[in-house]
């Protein structure tokens, strides 16, 4: 759970970061990058739920 944590803390600061360098520079760059963090830490976070959800279901049958 720390680790998922440390994960979700550094795409906010990632995305968060990513934003405020575009609004000050205009480098359209920074916006995808921020958009590619977002989407990966998005993905991420499914994944960690999908296991939980697959622990919920099995770990009963055993």
């Amino acid at each position: 759970m720390l680790i998922m944590r440390l994960l979700l803390l550094f795409a906010v600061l990632g995305v968060g970061g990513s934003v405020i360098l575009w609004l000050l520079t205009g480098n359209p760059r920074f916006k995808a990058w921020a958009w590619k963090i977002f989407r990966i830490a998005v993905v991420m976070l499914f994944a960690f739920f999908a296991l939980f959800a697959i622990e919920r279901v099995l770990v009963p049958l055993a």
